[in-house]
């Protein structure tokens, strides 16, 4: 009897802790562990902003999977359609070749994209903060911006380079203004001249900025971002986007070359794919993460529908890293279960509060339900940081760039990423899905020269 295939789709908080959870857990050569990736590294995500500022290496938070996993082949690609009745996952590889894996047991933890509107410009003009790619390109540029700016006699091209727009006031929106106005600070040592220019925006269409932390932490949280200088619009968004401006939707015209969207995510588009049931592009799981008509397909992390089972209201568990992370050893333990026709458990999510960190010596923090500024809000924000590092050399790595940037400050300069085609917003995250019939054509073409997958 051959060995029965976990696929697992996803290296994100989900899908890396559900896999190093089987290899665990799995006795060797008992199942066959294939993960579909196209990165060959976990992304620690909510570090990003400060890649992009340049307080962390892109190195300290891009974990290698080889480090990680060591019974786990890898398939490096997008997985870009499902054919439940084959039970076969289409894959893109990075080289752009389309091949199929088949699977006994299907976890699918695709993470989310940023969430993208119908706004005129957005697209063209729009630089989102989600990847490893944008975190650099997004450095560069606004390195560049000020460079640009330095060199110009021309006020009016001044004044478009040195105003920079943030749109979302998240956990990602907030930390990345907050990073990158911190930067801005930095370069102002270079280029005294444009102390004056330099204007950050953060606009939101909600009325408070990080409305999970509460009222008061929320105001404390907008008070810092004013006292550094960045102007907070709340009940606005934009209306359209240019190369040389952005239109808010109170009719204000900002004169800017730099729009950065952190309006939000969306689930993947693979999960519709599947053709499996969906809430608002979520696949709909049961407690057990197991899709109900499929119990053979697992999903879990931001694009799963998981029931949130500490509420009587009908709520699903929030998108965040702390819930994908505690999904994927639950998800793990029942695969496992329904391999040996065991009873699975449930997820029972539970809230240990929101951790937000400014840059420099600013961070709000909600701990289980305690509010927390100032220095014990930051230790214990670069603290959490650290545990949650899927490694020791990646925490060794981070606590360095911490300290180097304490002792000896910021380097100012730009690392070459300009030349080329600019970075538009979505495209590292992932290429179109296909339906299922089309999936289940491209399969059966793939299976008839290949029939092991």
């Amino acid at each position: 009897m051959s060995r029965p295939r976990i696929v697992v789709v996803g290296a994100g908080f989900a899908g890396l802790n559900c896999l190093r959870r089987l290899e665990r857990r799995v006795p060797r050569g008992s199942a066959e562990l294939v993960l579909v990736t196209p990165q060959d590294y976990q992304l620690y995500q909510p570090l990003l902003p400060q890649v992009a500022s340049g307080l962390v290496t892109p190195q300290s938070i891009s974990v290698s999977l080889h480090r990680l996993l060591h019974q786990t082949r890898m398939v490096p690609g997008f997985a870009v359609g499902v054919d439940v009745q084959a039970r076969a996952v289409l894959v893109r590889t990075i080289s752009g070749a389309l091949t199929s894996v088949r699977y006994d047991r299907l976890v699918l933890a695709p993470g989310s994209r940023t969430r993208q509107f119908p706004i005129p410009g957005l697209t063209e003009h729009a630089v989102g903060n989600k990847t490893l790619a944008e975190a650099v390109y997004l450095r560069d540029h606004v390195l560049a911006q000020l460079e640009l700016a330095n060199a110009s006699d021309d006020p009016a091209e001044r004044e478009e380079r040195c105003r920079f727009v943030v749109v979302g006031g998240g956990y990602t929106g907030v930390e990345t203004a907050a990073s990158l106005e911190l930067l801005c600070e930095e370069g102002m040592r270079r280029y005294p001249r444009l102390r004056e220019s330099v204007d950050w925006h953060l606009v939101d269409v909600a009325d408070r900025l990080m409305p999970e932390l509460g009222q008061n932490l929320g105001d404390d949280a907008l008070n810092l971002l004013r006292s550094r200088g960045i102007r907070v619009s709340l009940g606005v968004s934009v209306r359209e986007v240019s190369a040389d401006k952005v239109t808010l939707t109170d009719g204000r015209v900002l004169p800017s070359r730099t729009l950065i969207w952190a309006a939000g995510t969306e689930p993947s588009p693979l999960m519709a794919a599947t053709g499996l049931p969906t809430q608002k592009g979520k696949l709909t799981v049961g407690s057990d993460l197991a899709t109900p008509s499929h119990p053979e397909v697992f999903a879990l992390g931001d694009s799963a529908a998981v029931p949130d089972m500490s509420s009587d209201d009908g709520a699903l568990c929030p998108p965040t890293a702390q819930a994908a992370s505690r999904q994927g050893p639950v998800a793990a333990d029942n695969v496992i279960a329904s391999l040996l026709g065991r009873p699975t458990r449930s997820y029972r999510y539970r809230d240990l509060g929101l951790l937000v960190d400014l840059s420099g010596r600013d961070a709000v923090a909600k701990p289980l339900g305690i509010d927390l500024t100032g220095t014990p809000a930051l230790a214990l924000t670069r603290g959490y940081h650290l545990y949650a590092l899927a490694s020791g050399p990646a925490r060794a790595r981070v606590a360095a760039n911490w300290a180097i940037r304490t002792a000896f400050g910021g380097e100012v300069s730009r690392l070459g990423f300009l030349s080329g085609s600019r970075a538009a917003m979505g495209v590292a995250e992932e290429t179109e899905c296909v339906q299922p019939d089309e999936a289940r054509r491209q399969i059966e073409q793939l299976s008839a020269t290949d029939p092991n997958g």
